[in-house]
C-alpha cells in the first residue's frame, strides 16, 4: 500500500512540474507535444556543446579549485582537443568580515564572500555570455591555529564547488536557450 502512495505522489509531482513549465536543462525537446517526457528520445547536443569548452588558466588557488570543478562538470572525458568555446575566469575576490565578537573584541567567526567574474566566448562569435558568480560562507576562528586554517581551506573547497556549479548551470541555460530558441541568451 505504501508503494502505491509513493507512485501516486510521484505522478502528482510530475504533473505539477509540467504545469509550471519545467523542462530538463541539458536535454533538448525532440517533439512538439506538451508532455513532460520526450518519447524516450533525447537530444544531447547541449551536453556535447558544453564538452567543447576549454577553461583557461587561473592564477589564484581558489580559482584553480573552481577550474578543476568545472573540468569535472564540462569535460569528464578529458579536455577537448579542438575547443569551440573558451571560458575565462578572473581571479577570485574574497571579502572577509569578522563576526561574533567576544568581550575583548576578538572575533570567533569570519564570514567570507567569494566572487568570480567569468566570460564564455568562441572563436567564431566572440563574446557569448558573462557574469558574476558568488557565494557566502563562514567558519569558526578557533584557539588552535591549525584548526582555523583547515576550516578556511574547507570553505574554499566548498565555495569553489558551489561557484563552479553556478557557472555550469548558467552556461547550460545559455546553450539550452540557444538550442531551443527560448528566451534571450544574453540574460545569463
Amino acid at each position: 500500500m505504501l508503494k502505491l502512495k509513493n507512485i501516486f505522489a510521484l505522478t502528482i509531482a510530475v504533473c505539477g512540474l509540467n504545469a509550471c513549465g519545467f523542462e530538463p536543462l541539458y536535454v533538448e525537446r525532440t517533439s512538439d507535444n506538451d508532455m513532460w517526457y520526450y518519447n524516450d528520445q533525447f537530444n544531447t547536443d547541449i551536453v556535447k556543446e558544453m564538452a567543447q569548452i576549454k577553461i583557461e588558466s587561473v592564477t589564484d588557488r581558489i580559482g584553480q579549485l573552481i577550474k578543476n570543478e568545472l573540468i569535472d562538470l564540462f569535460n569528464p572525458q578529458g579536455a577537448p582537443k579542438n575547443a569551440k568555446y573558451f571560458l575565462k575566469l578572473e581571479p577570485v575576490k574574497a571579502n572577509t568580515r569578522q563576526q561574533a565578537l567576544r568581550d575583548d573584541i576578538t572575533a570567533t567567526r569570519e564570514k567570507v564572500k567569494y566572487t568570480v567574474k567569468y566570460e564564455l566566448w568562441s572563436k567564431e562569435s566572440g563574446h557569448l555570455v558573462s557574469g558574476d558568480a558568488w557565494v557566502y560562507l563562514s567558519y569558526d576562528l578557533l584557539d588552535n591555529p591549525y584548526s582555523t586554517v583547515m576550516n578556511k581551506k574547507k570553505i574554499e573547497k566548498d565555495g569553489a564547488k558551489i561557484i563552479a556549479n553556478d557557472i555550469a548551470l548558467r552556461i547550460g541555460a545559455y546553450f539550452h536557450s540557444v538550442k531551443t530558441n527560448r528566451g534571450d541568451p544574453n540574460e545569463f
